[in-house]
């Protein structure tokens, strides 16, 4: 499958990478590990030794070096070979290990998998609400077996909770004004739900209004590849939204291959709240998961199964006005691997 290669793309959490601890992990069909070094800097290899091919996330962190478990090879933060047991402890010319740029920010692991001279950490985009500093975030995974577009249309198409999630639902959800919005190369996706909606009483209860008919907006900023924030908020109906509570979400998919996917979500509270803030954090986790994984995850596992190897946009789908912004992403995705294409011509 064709990838947007000259990109950051998360990779991980960052308490996923700890003191003397590796992660292997597949992403964009590439096998790539992680460990931190001796300063507690983060650091991405190939997950292949170049000897035998043996997984080096197999073998041991020695200081700011992998032992290969196979024969003992020993490979630097920047994947060059510094040390062989064997012989007379010559370093063959090709004893390197590709090594891919790595950035920690906003609570996650950044990699880039492109041209290491373009990896600018200035490209990562921006998600200010994840900054640990100022806010609590709690976060999740997820593995499913599904391409990462589908999840991209899942959360920029949110029509489909009325159907698929009805415990955060209800009719009023298709009712809603959906509007959708091209800036630059991204994509808004804004529905506001304003048709006296009575929503269940937990949504109540998070955004702390009182009873009776409520106004609810579901407001989705996606950029290319596949990072979107989602902000739900709702406020008792007719009053201002400046005067409702906003619950900020970040939704993060990384391929792994053309037919599963990393998916990472956070919930955040700002630190101004006070301590309990990360209670609410951790709640919104869980409370998130089992809809994740009992109800979107089958769904979108079985449209995977039902195309194979084929991308959707070459079955000709019908499309409907909740298809805009999937659509206006996909189509920014397609031109931007085309463009990496061409240049590569």
């Amino acid at each position: 499958m064709a990838y947007i290669k000259n990109i950051w793309y998360v990779a991980a959490w960052a308490d996923e990478i700890s003191d003397n601890k590796l992660l292997a992990r597949k992403l964009l069909d590439v096998p790539v590990f992680f460990f931190r070094d001796t300063g507690g800097n983060p650091v991405a290899l190939l997950d292949r030794c170049p000897h035998r091919f043996a997984p080096l996330s197999m073998g041991i962190i020695r200081g700011n070096c992998i032992e290969c478990s196979y024969h003992g090879l020993r490979f630097d933060s920047a994947g060059k070979c510094v040390h062989n047991p064997h012989g007379d402890g010559r370093i063959p010319v090709r004893a390197t290990v590709p090594s891919f740029p790595v950035v920690e920010r906003y609570s996650a692991i950044w990699l880039w998998l492109g041209n290491p001279e373009e990896a600018d950490p200035a490209l990562i985009p921006e998600f200010d609400f994840m900054e640990p500093e100022q806010n609590f975030v709690g976060t999740g995974t997820m593995h499913v077996k599904g391409n990462y577009l589908l999840e991209v249309d899942n959360i920029l198409d949110l029509s489909h909770i009325e159907f698929v999630h009805p415990m955060f639902s209800s009719p009023a959800v298709s009712k809603a004004q959906v509007t959708h919005e091209l800036v630059d190369d991204t994509v808004w996706s804004r529905r506001d739900i304003m048709e006296d909606e009575t929503p269940p009483d937990f949504i109540r209860q998070a955004m702390n209004v009182p009873e009776g008919p409520v106004d609810r907006w579901l407001h989705v900023h996606w950029q290319a590849p596949s990072y979107m924030a989602l902000f739900a908020g709702g406020v008792a109906a007719g009053q201002p939204f400046e005067h409702g509570m906003v619950s900020k979400q970040a939704h993060w998919f990384t391929p792994e291959t053309g037919q599963t996917t990393h998916y990472f979500y956070a919930v955040t509270q700002p630190r101004s709240i006070g301590p309990h803030g990360a209670d609410i954090v951790n709640q919104g986790v869980e409370v998130l998961k089992a809809p994740f994984q009992y109800e979107d995850a089958p769904i979108i596992e079985a449209q995977q199964s039902r195309l194979g190897e084929t991308d959707l946009m070459d079955l000709y789908p019908i499309i409907l006005n909740v298809d805009a912004a999937s659509t206006a992403a996909r189509k920014i995705i397609a031109k931007k691997i085309q463009s990496e294409k061409s240049r590569a011509v």
